[in-house]
């Protein structure tokens, strides 16, 4: 299966960070694996930012001044 989610604050912010949220799909497991990134010790440490910061998944949109809601969107093929 394909897959691709994302995770998005729409006030373009996640907490104390200049993220707005992430992506990740079925490449990003691979670019660890060859990369040598062990996804799951970040996860273990709930560190996700620096993990997508590593994979080229955050998303950085800067402040939108909207703060509406958070948005999950997941696509499975």
């Amino acid at each position: 299966r394909r897959i691709v989610a994302a995770s998005i604050g729409t006030d373009g912010s996640d907490g104390p960070t200049d993220a707005a949220g992430a992506f990740a799909d079925n490449q990003m497991k691979d670019y660890c694996s060859i990369n040598s990134i062990d996804y799951n010790d970040y996860m273990n440490k709930n560190d996700s930012y620096h993990l997508f910061e590593k994979t080229g998944g955050l998303i950085k949109t800067g402040p939108t001044n909207t703060n509406v809601m958070d948005v999950r969107i997941m696509l499975i093929k």
